[in-house]
C-alpha cells in the first residue's frame, strides 16, 4: 500500500488541554504505556506498509525531530511551521509529494483502525476527499416536549440521537491542496468546507475499530488502560 499514499502526521499542536503535562513535552511525544502517542501512529502505518511519512511539527519542533534521530523505524521529512497554520494549513509547506493521494491524521489518537481500507473506500470511490468518522450517541434523560403554534403536539418518550463525529483522520487527492492558502492558518474542516461549496466529491468511512482522541486528562487516563488489553 506504501506506493499508493503519502501520509502526513499532525503534530504541531500546544496541548494546552493537557498541561502541566505538555509544558516541556510535546503532546505527541508523550509516553502511553511504554511509548509515546505518535509511535503508535508510526507503528499502524508500518504495519500497512507504509515507508515513510511527514511530520508537521511546531510546538518545540526541535524536541520531536531530535527524539526521532535515534528513535525512527521508518523514513521522515519534517515540515516545519514557523507559525501556527492550523489542523491542516502545513500540507502547503511541503511540495515533494510522490502520488495524488495524502493521508492525513492527528498526531494524539491512538486507534487501530484499518488503514488499507480506509484508503481503498476512498479510492474506489474515486472521492476527492475522505473523512473518517466515530459514532458518538447521546442519551437524552426526560421525555420530549414537541410544540406547535404554541401548544404541546406531541409528547415522545426519552431516547438517544446517534452522531457521526470527525475523528481527525482524512483523505485528499492532492490536487485539493490548491484550496489551502498560502501561510494562513487554515483548519481541516476549512478545507472540507470550500470542497464541499465546489461541489467536490466528500465520503466518510467509518472507524469500526478503536479510537480515542487524546485531548483531555481523563483521555489520558483512558489510553494508560487501553493500551493494557487492545492491541495497537
Amino acid at each position: 500500500m506504501h506506493n499508493k499514499i503519502d501520509v502526513v502526521i499532525m503534530a504541531g499542536g500546544k496541548g494546552n488541554r493537557l498541561k502541566p503535562l505538555t509544558e516541556h513535552t510535546p503532546k505527541a511525544l508523550l509516553k502511553v504505556g511504554n511509548k509515546s502517542i505518535i509511535e503508535y501512529n508510526i507503528d499502524l502505518l508500518l504495519s500497512y506498509g507504509v515507508q515513510s511519512i511527514n511530520i508537521s511539527v511546531h510546538h518545540l519542533c526541535d524536541t520531536v525531530i531530535s527524539y526521532f534521530k535515534d528513535n525512527s523505524k521508518i523514513e521522515i521529512n519534517f515540515i516545519k511551521e514557523e507559525k501556527p497554520l492550523g489542523t491542516i494549513g502545513a500540507l502547503k509547506l511541503f511540495d515533494a509529494y510522490k502520488t495524488d493521494n495524502i493521508l492525513v491524521m492527528n498526531a494524539d489518537l491512538l486507534t487501530n483502525i484499518n488503514v488499507e481500507q480506509l484508503v481503498n473506500n476512498f479510492l474506489l470511490n474515486e472521492a476527492d476527499a475522505s473523512i473518517a468518522t466515530v459514532p458518538f450517541e447521546i442519551s437524552l434523560p426526560h421525555d420530549i416536549v414537541e410544540k406547535g403554534k404554541g401548544n404541546v403536539t406531541r409528547l415522545k418518550e426519552k431516547h438517544s440521537i446517534a452522531y457521526n463525529l470527525n475523528a481527525g483522520i482524512y483523505m485528499f487527492k492532492k490536487a485539493c491542496l490548491k484550496y489551502i492558502p498560502q501561510d494562513s492558518f487554515f483548519d481541516a474542516t476549512d478545507l472540507i468546507n470550500a470542497l464541499i461549496d465546489d461541489g467536490k466529491k466528500i465520503i466518510s468511512y467509518p472507524i469500526r475499530e478503536y479510537w480515542l482522541d487524546i485531548g483531555q486528562h481523563d483521555d489520558y487516563k483512558k489510553a494508560q488502560e487501553a493500551v493494557k488489553h487492545i492491541k495497537f
